[in-house]
């Protein structure tokens, strides 16, 4: 199964709607907000190199944000690359 991993905050728009998009995919997703724990943003910065949320990986593929989740979806790319994903239940 591919695993998929989403960085959030509580207040981010982009965040929303990145798990939107998924939930609309049907598939089951891992959320690590960094706001809730002491560390989880340094952690996720040193895993990305980028600062800004949402910051998604599906499997070890780091899809990057919002904006690139979105435009693989509509390529007609995303489908593939969750075609392995778990299926939210």
């Amino acid at each position: 199964m591919t695993e998929i991993i989403i960085y959030t905050t509580k207040i981010c728009p982009y965040c929303i709607m990145a798990k939107r998009l998924l939930a609309q995919k049907g598939v089951k997703y891992t959320e690590i907000n960094v706001d809730e724990e002491a560390g989880l943003r340094e952690e996720m910065m040193a895993k990305t190199k980028r600062r800004t949320v949402p910051q998604i990986y599906i499997g070890d593929f780091h899809v990057g944000g919002f904006d690139e989740l979105f435009a693989l979806e509509r390529s007609q790319k995303l489908n593939d690359l969750l075609s392995d994903a778990e299926i939210a239940v």
